[in-house]
């Protein structure tokens, strides 16, 4: 237990937590930490705003399966991390936030830059510390570390800032390998019964098989099944997409072929997802979630299993131990399963072709509003451009989408054919993720094309992380959709409120001369044709170092709803308001 100051205890423990790259704004409340950080091998990356900090960690940590780490200034700078916090801790990300505090003499005084900063993250983090004594500063810190990685999700550690100072003999340990195994035998076995006698077997591949790395295993049980897989949720990277047995994304602009066939199925099983509702609400006209079917759920968290869905076996264990486990259960038995295997494989083709043929001839939205608008328009369909892109992307791309109408509609286009590919808000679902977020990715992963998914509203809330790329030598490419709207929240007004726009209407520059005018490349696409090439450029650009805006001009169409399970149409009772009950 050598002797070493606080700050030098600290960065210690980072060190031996693997700990390469942190993200942040500078700040004098663990100056003194920092200036320890390129001895110690740390890239401190400094952003444009905190949320696009902690946004980074995420970003960073679900693609490299490490720890993702922001550090901030206490008071405001910590407070700006709470919304990317919150999708960290919905998107299952190891995420350790570093959040110093007001120093311990002047707690409560009021002083400059203060407030409490544990009850602000008590129910979006899965652990917080705080180091009450200087002498407990690396001990602390290694639990966060654990913490985040053994239960999923995002960590605080919360230091008063006079605690980076003094002396005491320290203890830096390393860090804490947790196996999760299979699950129980007696639940395996359960389970290895219902999927032997199933006839229409359907596998949901979620993002707890992304976390396992467990595709292969994912692939092999859905062979030996000869069973459809369809992704959960914002999980299109958790089945190949070029296997004969993937059909796509199931929940809001998903696939009909996945949506189909999982209507079908007479035992289902849930592979590392939570079958969130809204990966499962109805969509496309369809309320597709089998009523009869038996239901196999496979989660890390115990907790999960059967809150949203009633289950007939749970699992507790991990997506790719079960898999594997499930696959040398069934090895040697007869599989119902397999008698109508071929009969199934064409099925699982047919459906795929008409989904794909739907979408190519899905050129524009058929509801009267984008009828309309979209009239005489020179701007580009959003689904043909979506289309373009999605033929244009490179193999071994990772995009990340933010929340929005065109951005969500892309869940129908976006295929991958490897694990950490694909990175959204989630549940959380908070505008002014994708740019951060892909920017984190890339640093994880500099060597993979890096593209975002931006609506042109959410790009006014994080265009200013292109500096961070520029300054950091951090280059992605970020495709925004520019329609001059709030899409999503406009179509509500369209369908539930007679089109009266209150909010929802922008007026925005070029970001593409934004773009320049930041230092980055900025290109305007206003041509179908143009599409592909401007990505592929920008792609290309990427390895010479270089950040591209492309901006899309799009037509004002709008895909379905996005919470029409969450709206009414209005109902009035006050004279002045009645007239607007008319919708």
């Amino acid at each position: 237990m050598p002797r070493m100051s606080a700050s030098e205890a600290f960065v210690e423990t980072l060190v031996a937590q693997g700990v390469t790259d942190v993200f942040g704004i500078v700040g004098s409340a663990y100056m003194d930490a920092l200036d320890l950080f390129p001895a110690a091998g740390i890239r401190f990356i400094p952003t444009v705003h905190e949320q696009g900090a902690a946004h980074m960690a995420d970003g960073y940590a679900r693609v490299s399966g490490r720890h993702g780490v922001c550090i901030a200034q206490n008071g405001p700078g910590v407070t700006n991390f709470v919304t990317a916090i919150a999708a960290a801790y919905w998107a299952h990300t190891p995420v350790v936030a570093i959040t110093p505090e007001t120093g311990t003499g002047t707690i409560g005084l009021g002083g400059f830059q203060e407030t409490e900063q544990l009850p602000i993250f008590s129910k979006i983090t899965k652990y917080q510390a705080h180091v009450s004594k200087h002498p407990r500063m690396a001990e602390l810190l290694m639990r966060c570390f654990d913490m985040a990685m053994s239960e999923r999700g995002p960590t605080q550690f919360n230091i008063p800032r006079d605690n980076f100072y003094g002396e005491a003999d320290y203890e830096i340990l390393a860090p804490k390998k947790i196996l999760r195994g299979a699950g129980a035998d007696e639940s395996l076995d359960e389970a290895a019964d219902l999927l032997a006698s199933a006839k229409f077997p359907v596998i949901v591949s979620g993002g707890g098989v992304i976390m396992a790395n467990g595709m292969r295993e994912a692939v092999q049980l859905a062979e030996q099944l000869q069973a459809p897989v369809v992704n959960s949720y914002l999980h299109n990277d958790s089945f190949p997409s070029d296997h004969p047995l993937w059909a796509g994304p199931l929940g809001y602009q998903g696939s009909k072929a996945a949506m189909k066939l999982i209507a079908e199925a007479d035992v289902v099983l849930a592979l590392g997802t939570r079958l969130g509702p809204f990966g499962t609400l109805p969509q496309h006209g369809m309320d597709y979630w089998p009523k009869g079917a038996r239901i196999i759920q496979v989660d890390s968290d115990h907790r999960m299993l059967g809150l949203v869905k009633q289950i007939s076996v749970g699992i507790v264990g991990d997506a790719k131990e079960a898999a594997k486990a499930l696959s040398y259960r069934l090895a040697n038995r007869r599989l119902e399963s397999s008698l109508n295997a071929k009969e199934r494989l064409s099925r699982i083709a047919k459906e795929k072709q008409d989904w794909e043929r739907e979408l190519t001839d899905w050129v524009q939205e058929n509801d009267d509003w984008s009828k309309e608008v979209s009239k005489g328009s020179p701007y580009m369909h959003p689904r043909q451009m979506l289309r373009e892109l999605e033929k244009a992307m490179p193999g071994d791309a990772m995009v990340s989408t933010d929340i929005g109408n065109i951005c969500s509609i892309s869940n129908s286009y976006l295929r991958f054919k490897q694990l950490h590919s694909m990175f959204a808000a989630m549940s959380f679902g908070n505008c002014g993720y994708a740019l951060p977020t892909i920017v984190g990715a890339k640093v994880a992963s500099p060597k993979r094309p890096a593209v975002a998914y931006v609506g042109d509203g959410a790009f006014g809330m994080s265009f200013g992380e292109i500096l961070t790329c520029v300054r950091e030598n951090i280059p992605v490419t970020a495709v925004v959709f520019h329609n001059k709207q709030w899409g999503a929240e406009k179509k509500n007004q369209v369908d539930f409120y007679a089109n009266r726009f209150l909010g929802v209407n922008l007026t925005n520059p070029s970001w593409a001369e934004v773009a320049r005018s930041l230092g980055a490349e900025g290109v305007t696409v206003d041509k179908l044709g143009d599409v592909g090439e401007a990505l592929d450029k920008a792609c290309d650009a990427q390895k010479r170092g270089k950040t591209t805006i492309i901006e899309v001009m799009v037509t004002q169409e709008l895909g379905d709803p996005f919470r029409r399970d969450a709206l009414k149409k209005p109902h009035r009772l006050l004279d002045k308001y009645r007239h607007t009950n008319v919708a």
